[in-house]
This record gives structure tokens, sequence and C-alpha cells, in this order.
């Protein structure tokens, strides 16, 4: 580099973009590669940190063994046999060949061969919910219901089949879940539970509906897990029918933003579960003299300073209507 600036000083006439000869520059490029070679080299050597092992290929402790079949299994485990398997949905494991305990825990003659080596069995306590899970989809995949689940955001959060199920200590009948539905979901979803407790709301804690009627705990490919798209209409509709439509004279928004563009799902201080306290306010919120929108703002004689009756007061059928432009009865 110093030759190149001693030849640019020796010639002051020269181009302002100094262009010196390509050996110079082959030079420069030698020197400053060698000078970072050599860093390098002086450098300690780091070891790669170990790779974590796949959960989806961890191995298989029961690798080998053979089917012993269930009545081996109560042999030792009579008490979990009687009270909290034979009474369930998987004691029809015991049909149409199927190996019962072995099922899940895999093939169970190095266990009873070890005196109950807890190694050799696959024991689910031990295992990651990811883990966990996908032994469980070995048989539940194929439900339509769970089919999802392996890119749920409940298991991309640690939240597997085992946090909500208990295949032998269930205490709700339902699905074998641990708790009631309900105290399950608030478990972890405590702000929708504080939602819950608004004056206005849907009955959730009474058991009128379920948080499943609306979300997929197993997994969706909709935002929050909905059952349908997200604006959340086919999920309304299923219960307030009369909202649906199609109309003649459609309120865009309806159709557009869904029900939460003016409700709160879970609950809300507001009558009718709306975001804000007066309906005029609401609708103010699209109908303003603001320029450059599209949708029509309130017309002159509606003095919102002199008149304080609700705009539903008259446009009744605010959510579509077959008869009126204007949402009128």
């Amino acid at each position: 580099m110093e030759d190149c600036r001693r030849e640019s000083k020796a010639n002051p006439d020269s181009a302002t973009y100094f262009r010196p000869p390509a050996r110079k520059w082959f030079r420069c490029f030698a020197l400053a590669s060698a000078f970072f070679l050599c860093s390098a080299a002086a450098l300690p050597a780091t070891t790669p940190p170990p790779k974590q092992p796949d959960d989806q290929h961890l191995a298989d402790p029961t690798a080998g063994s053979k089917f012993v079949g269930a009545d081996t299994c109560k042999g030792c485990h009579s008490d979990i046999y009687e009270k909290n398997f034979a009474n369930t949905p998987h004691a029809a494991l015991l049909k149409d060949g199927k190996h019962g305990c072995e099922d899940c825990h895999g093939a169970g003659s190095a266990h009873v061969d070890g005196g109950g080596d807890k190694t050799k069995i696959i024991v689910f306590s031990s295992l990651s919910p990811a883990e966990a899970s996908r032994r469980c989809m070995v048989c539940h995949q194929s439900n339509l219901e769970n089919s999802a689940f392996s890119q749920s955001v409940h298991l991309s959060q640690g939240v597997g089949c085992l946090s909500c199920h208990s295949p032998h200590h269930a205490a709700a009948p339902e699905a074998l879940l641990i708790k009631s539905q309900t105290q399950l979901c608030y478990g972890c979803h405590a702000q929708q539970k504080a939602e819950f407790a608004r004056p206005y709301r849907h009955r959730v804690d009474v058991g009128l509906i379920k948080c499943s009627d609306c979300h997929n705990p197993h997994g969706s490919f909709h935002d929050r897990q909905l059952r349908s798209a997200d604006g959340g209409m086919e999920v309304c509709t299923k219960c307030h029918s009369e909202k649906v439509g199609p109309f003649s004279f459609e309120h865009m928004p309806v159709k557009q933003e869904g029900c939460g563009g003016c409700h709160t799902p879970h609950g809300s201080t507001n009558p009718r579960q709306l975001r804000v306290s007066q309906v005029n306010m609401l609708c103010l919120q699209c109908h303003s003299p603001i320029a450059n929108r599209d949708t029509p703002e309130a017309p002159s004689f509606h003095n919102q300073s002199a008149k304080y009756q609700a705009c539903t007061l008259c446009h009744t059928q605010i959510h579509g209507s077959n008869f009126d432009e204007f949402f009128f009865r």
C-alpha cells in the first residue's frame, strides 16, 4: 500500500482516480491476505456445541423387544390397569389384534426381563412434549380435529398432549382432560379469564359454550386457532344465524372486518359486547367528514351535539337488510 501512495505522490498530474499498475494492486492484496490468515491462525480453536437430538428421531428404548401382552402388564400394574385403563376409551386398544398398553409404551419383553427396568420401556414423563405428542399422533393424527397439531401454536410453545390430557388419571370425563376444559384454558390464558368476568360476556363460566366451540386447541390454519377464517364470521354465525346473510344491502364492515370490528368476542364493559360505550361513537369511527374516505358521512340533520339517540334506533338492521339500503326496519 505504501508503494501505491509513493507512486501517487510522484505523479501529481495523474487523473483524479489514480489506478496503479496491476502488479501493485496484486502486491497490496497479497499483503492484506497474509495479515488476515496469520490473525485467524492465532485465534484459539473453538469446538462447535454438541448438536441436540431431534425430538422426531430419539432412540426407541424398546427397539428389539417383543410384545408380551396386556395380561403381563397387568401382573405388576393391576391398580392402574383396573382403575385407569380398562374403563377408558384406550381400552379399545385390546381389540382387533392390538397390543393394549404396549401400543403406547412400546414392546415390553426387555422391560419384563430386566425386572421392570424403566430404561427398557417408554416412560412418557421422561419425554419432551414434542416426543410424547408424536407418539399420541401415531393414532390420533388421522382425526381431522388433530391433523394440524404438529404445526399448532400450543406445541410450538411446549404445550403437548399430556399438558391437557391424562390417559390414566383424567379428572374430567370429556376427552380424558386433567381438568374441566374452561379451567384448563384459564390456567394459561389469564387475560381471557379476566375478559369473561366482565359484565357483558359469552357465558363460558356457566358452561353454556366452551372455548373449543370457537377455537381448535389442536391447531388451525387461521389466526388465534379459530375454527374459521380470521374475520370470525363463520364462528359467530353458528349461533347468531340471523346475522349471516347474504343480504340485498350489505353493511360492508361486517363482511370486511367481521364481527370483531365492532364487538369484543370474550367480554366487554359495554352492552352487546361493543368496543365503545356509545353506539354513535362506534358509527362515527367510519361515518365522519374525513377526506378521501369512501364511507358516507353522517347527514347534516344528524346533529350529534343535540341528539343523543343511538344510530340503531332507526337503522335497526345494521348487520344487513333485504329491504332498505339505509338499514331501516
